[in-house]
Parts: structure tokens; C-alpha cells; sequence
């Protein structure tokens, strides 16, 4: 090897020396302390005791985790709906209207917010007795309901929230990917008779779908990890359980009952899903992702 280059090589690892030592201190370390936790009984107070497959044959026998699951599964409706709305504002701002710039940055605001400043607005705006959502609704002569106080519409209104604050970042990725789209392609579609519908139908939806892959993904990546909204608008959960995710459930385990041997165990049965899925959508998108 060149000795110049050898030396370029050299110094940068040194530089990346940082990240590599704070990896494997801070994530990479706990996360394989963390399989031997979860076969034990571990609840930071006392020392651990092996409990081998225990925890984990628990967890399937676990009503609340089933339920927390489920829950969780629910709230991943919000990203396909978030998808479709973000697709046809990227749409609309891609027509060349005037001011696209303000709106990309007022809709990109929620997404770089904080999220627990966000979750308590929201909160308020859910409000029962003076809420803006239920004001609304009153001016239309409909009778708003207890958002967060009700099995029902707890679900709806996390999903609501988690849409708006996330329907910034996807409108960008739309954005980006229209503009990209070769016009001579349009103007093809148009010489074949293609309407404006049958234009979006057959050349900008099929363009869009590696986008569309990696924001379905990401989405549901996310949804599966939501907790800081659930923790503010519903810290016990909410109604009768209604509201808890599983990592809402894994967290409640783990710092308020103090069980780190299980709720380790929830968190590897959780990435275990998160693999499976991914997996499985990858091997799905050979079927309508075009490049």
C-alpha cells in the first residue's frame, strides 16, 4: 500500500475512534448485556438469579402484552394514512404555486419540534372542557368525545397526532422524488391519450415506490417504538390499557416494577419482530418497487 495512503487511512480511524468507543460502550455493550439479562430475574436491587427460558415463555402467556401489542399494531394505521395525505400535498406543491418554500418549512416544523412539547399541546388540544378539537366540532353542531379518557378514542387520537407531526419529513421525501421524475415522461403519457389521472396512475405513483418503500419501513419501524406520546396523554396507559404500546409496557416493566429481566426479554422479543417485518417487506418489494 502506498505509504501516503496508509497514513490518510490511519488518521481516519482516529477520527472516527469516538463513535466506534461510544458504540460499543453505550449501545453495543448494553444491548449484549441485555440478552443475558433477560434470562434472569434481575431487578437492579438485588443480584441475578438465572432463570433460563422463563421470562420469555411468560411474555406469550402475558395478557398484557398480547393487549399492548395489539395496541401497537393499531397505531401502525397511521402510516399508510400519513403516506396518502403526504403524497397528495407533495402533489399539490409540486404544481409550482407560489410560496412553496413557506409551506415546506411550516409543515416541516412538527417534525423537528420537540416531541414531548408537541404530545402537550396535543394533550390540550384533546381536552373534554376547553379543548380546540372539541371546539371545532362544536361549531359544526357534533359533540366532541373524551379523547383521552375514553377506550374508544384514545387509539384515534394518538394516531391523529403521530400523522401530523410525521406528514413533514414524507412530504419532503415526495417532494424530492416528483421533482426528480423526468417530464419527457409526462409528455409521453400525453401523446398516448393519458389523462391527468391516468399520468399519476402510470408514471408518478410506479416512480415513487422506492421512495414509498423506504418511508413504509421507516413508518413502521417507528409506530412500533412509539412511547413518549403514550406516556404523556395516558401514563397508566390509558382506559383499561387502551393506549399502552409495547414498548410502553416494556418500559413500565422495567422502571416502575423494576423486573429488568423481563422487560429485557419484551425488548428482544420486540426486535425480533421489527426483523421479521422488515424482512418480510423486503422480500415483498421485489413485487411493486420500481426502480
Amino acid at each position: 500500500m502506498n505509504p501516503q495512503l496508509k497514513k490518510e487511512n490511519i488518521l481516519a480511524y482516529f477520527f472516527i475512534l469516538p463513535l466506534l468507543i461510544q458504540f460499543f460502550i453505550f449501545t453495543s455493550g448494553p444491548m449484549i448485556y441485555s440478552i443475558y439479562i433477560s434470562f434472569t430475574d434481575w431487578n437492579i436491587l438485588q443480584s441475578a438469579n438465572w432463570v433460563g427460558f422463563k421470562n420469555y415463555i411468560n411474555i406469550f402467556t402475558d395478557s398484557r402484552f398480547w393487549q399492548s401489542l395489539g395496541n401497537t399494531a393499531i397505531y401502525l394505521i397511521g402510516v399508510p394514512i400519513g403516506l396518502f395525505l403526504s403524497l397528495i400535498i407533495a402533489i399539490w406543491m409540486n404544481q409550482g404555486i407560489r410560496g412553496t418554500a413557506w409551506y415546506r418549512a411550516i409543515y416541516f416544523l412538527p417534525a423537528i419540534s420537540s416531541i414531548v412539547a408537541i404530545t402537550i399541546l396535543w394533550q390540550w388540544i384533546y381536552n373534554t372542557d376547553y379543548g380546540l378539537m372539541n371546539y371545532v366540532l362544536g361549531l359544526v353542531g357534533l359533540e366532541g368525545p373524551n379523547w383521552l379518557g375514553n377506550e374508544t378514542w384514545i387509539k384515534p387520537a394518538i394516531i391523529i397526532m403521530g400523522v401530523w407531526k410525521g406528514i413533514g419529513i414524507t412530504i419532503i421525501f415526495y417532494l424530492a422524488g416528483l421533482q426528480n421524475i423526468p417530464k419527457e415522461l409526462y409528455e409521453a403519457a400525453e401523446i398516448d391519450g393519458a389523462n391527468f389521472f391516468q399520468k399519476y396512475r402510470y408514471v408518478t405513483v410506479p416512480l415513487l415506490t422506492p421512495i414509498t418503500f423506504f418511508l413504509v419501513v421507516t413508518g413502521i419501524i417507528n409506530s412500533l417504538q412509539i412511547f413518549v406520546e403514550i406516556q404523556i396523554m395516558a401514563p397508566d396507559g390509558g382506559p383499561n390499557y387502551a393506549a399502552a404500546s409495547i414498548v410502553f409496557y416494556l418500559w413500565q416493566k422495567a422502571f416502575v416494577y423494576y423486573e429488568m429481566g423481563y422487560a429485557s426479554a419484551l425488548a428482544w422479543v420486540l426486535g425480533l419482530i421489527m426483523f421479521v417485518v422488515t424482512f418480510i417487506q423486503f422480500k415483498l418489494s421485489t413485487k411493486w418497487v420500481h426502480e
